[in-house]
């Protein structure tokens, strides 16, 4: 793909075969986690230009992660690669049999990111965690090498997610990634929180149209499954991509039972949201006319 440095600069940056390419493949190119071994190996830098809620654009960087190229982003290209970057993704691949040299090279990323970008903004996922049997082993590896990344970044903005392409965990990553670069976010939020009180709702997400990532969310009531917003983002992006693929038209979606209510449906241009409600007397008629009302307002906001 052709170089581009307009729009958000976001690095994506670990060893050789960390699963870069797979998970970006993944979120924007509609890639099934079970067809990723098709992707070849990143030579040197891969750019692509990705749009985001329409009018935010990201600049993608995946840096191919063997040794010959790290190295030259250190040295002979150190000014190209770490200037103007607005975020740096580093993956850090858990199988890795060479820790000390994938600490070196993120070390050495930091120090050029503190010369020419030191308002960087870094998530550091801990990647392929799914090699890993119990959730109790799990969180100790994950808090082990998040407390080790943290004391090398000192004062720069670390933020540490531990991912797996075969579960909701790279929504919950990338979700966290994109919403740092959406403007607006506090206003986006405060909207939701309205709109949820006006449609008596236990929780509203809005996510983006062609990713599926959450882009804000709110509620009234606290739930306590904190990964359902990535395990809803992945269970719809592949029904909408199964309807697409049958030539079938997807728009909108209501699943109810005796507890809950919830209705899915496009709302902006570059948007879906998603209405929960345990309150029976709710009709999704009524719903449905909360979300027109507030089509309008919600796009000048995004945009």
């Amino acid at each position: 793909m052709s170089g581009d440095d307009s729009g958000s600069k976001v690095l994506l940056m670990g060893k050789s075969e960390s699963g870069k390419t797979s998970m970006r493949s993944i979120i924007f190119a509609n890639y099934l986690a079970r067809d990723t071994w098709r992707l070849g190996v990143t030579m040197d830098v891969e750019h692509s230009h990705v749009r985001f809620l329409g009018n935010l654009s990201l600049s993608l960087w995946d840096c191919g992660g063997q040794d010959r190229f790290m190295e030259n982003y250190f040295r002979s290209q150190r000014e190209h690669i770490f200037k103007n970057v607005q975020v740096l993704i580093y993956v850090f691949d858990i199988e890795s049999k060479d820790k000390k040299k994938d600490m070196d090279y993120f070390t050495e990323s930091l120090e050029a990111l503190r010369v020419f970008s030191p308002k960087a903004k870094i998530f550091c996922l801990i990647h392929k965690m799914d090699v890993i049997l119990t959730e109790e082993e799990r969180n100790r590896v994950f808090e082990q090498r998040q407390n080790e990344l943290k004391r090398i970044c000192m004062h720069l903005d670390l933020q540490c997610f531990r991912t797996s392409i075969w579960d909701e965990t790279l929504y919950k990553a990338w979700s966290s990634i994109v919403h740092a670069l959406v403007p607006n976010k506090a206003l986006i939020h405060k909207g939701l929180q309205s709109l949820c009180d006006l449609c008596d709702a236990d929780e509203i997400v809005l996510f983006e149209k062609a990713t599926f990532l959450v882009i804000s969310h709110a509620h009234r009531k606290e739930h306590m499954d904190v990964h359902r917003f990535e395990k809803i983002s992945n269970i719809i992006k592949q029904f909408k991509l199964s309807c697409e693929n049958s030539r079938s038209q997807f728009s909108s979606m209501e699943a109810k039972n005796e507890n809950f209510v919830s209705y899915l449906d496009a709302f902006t241009t570059t948007t879906y949201i998603m209405v929960i409600s345990s309150n029976p007397n709710i009709q999704t008629a009524a719903t449905v006319m909360n979300l027109k009302g507030a089509r309008e307002h919600f796009e000048d906001l995004i945009k």
